[in-house]
């Protein structure tokens, strides 16, 4: 029987979701706790929607695990059960029983990112948005994002050394825009300091996500044009695009079956 999770984890302490031979991964911490809740001598074979970069967060994440039979607790004991095992970086949402074919995946449609940043000095930001301390031209950067959309060979944005079969793929949306967090609208908040870019596509390369926004922050600060991400695209190249940025203020947002 097959089942499956939504949950979501800070990164901060994590390589990442995929299990790594020395460094602690979220795969792992889950596997290892789903194994001790449900008694079984080895861990879980945990299934999750993709790899997700070192330090990255994660927002209604979804993977999927069997069990050759029901679930020895109702849905609300199971979970109260499972977030209790595991560490306070994760937490569950919901459990439930799918298809065997259902495929964390393989059988998602589309993911959505967003990656925060701002440039107001706020301690409590900080750990979960990228501090930037020069102005931006938001609306040159919006510009470039439209050349994302569509189909198309992402390497220059792919970490090198990815073992992935294919670097093309669809983006279906892109682009910046403000938002206020609200522990500022006591400050007399005047705009302009917190900033949020949203990108959905069918699949995302390895660390191809923190590649397009450093790329498009250099647009932003003036030092490349907005047609310069054509050039970049062409190119092939990751050591033709921006440096990537930092993951702590990057998080999966949404995953779509």
């Amino acid at each position: 029987m097959r089942y499956k999770i939504t949950f979501s984890f800070d990164g901060s302490s994590f390589c990442g979701f995929q299990k790594q031979p020395s460094d602690p991964s979220v795969q792992e911490t889950f596997e290892k706790a789903l194994a001790k809740l449900l008694h079984e001598a080895s861990d879980f074979d945990f299934t999750g929607a993709g790899r997700t970069d070192s330090g990255v967060n994660a927002v209604s994440y979804v993977a999927h695990f069997d069990y050759p039979v029901e679930l020895p607790f109702s849905n609300g004991d199971f979970l109260y059960k499972l977030n209790a095992i595991l560490p306070f970086s994760i937490s569950v949402h919901s459990v439930e029983r799918v298809e065997d074919d259902f495929h964390a995946r393989f059988g998602a449609k589309k993911r959505t990112y967003k990656y925060f940043l701002h440039s107001f000095k706020d301690p409590f930001a900080a750990k979960y948005s990228y501090h930037l301390r020069y102005p931006l031209d938001i609306e040159a950067m919006n510009k470039a994002a439209e050349h994302l959309l569509g189909t198309h060979d992402f390497s220059c944005f792919e970490k090198t050394g990815s073992d992935n079969g294919t670097s093309i793929c669809t983006v279906y949306s892109a682009g910046w825009k403000e938002y206020v967090p609200s522990h500022v609208s006591e400050l007399g908040f005047e705009g302009g300091s917190y900033w949020v870019f949203e990108i959905c596509a069918n699949r995302f390369l390895r660390n191809m996500v923190r590649a397009t926004v450093g790329t498009l922050l250099e647009i932003g600060r003036g030092a490349r044009s907005v047609e310069w991400i054509d050039e970049v695209l062409e190119s092939g190249d990751r050591c033709q695009g921006g440096e990537s940025v930092p993951g702590h203020a990057l998080f999966l947002c949404r995953v779509e079956y």
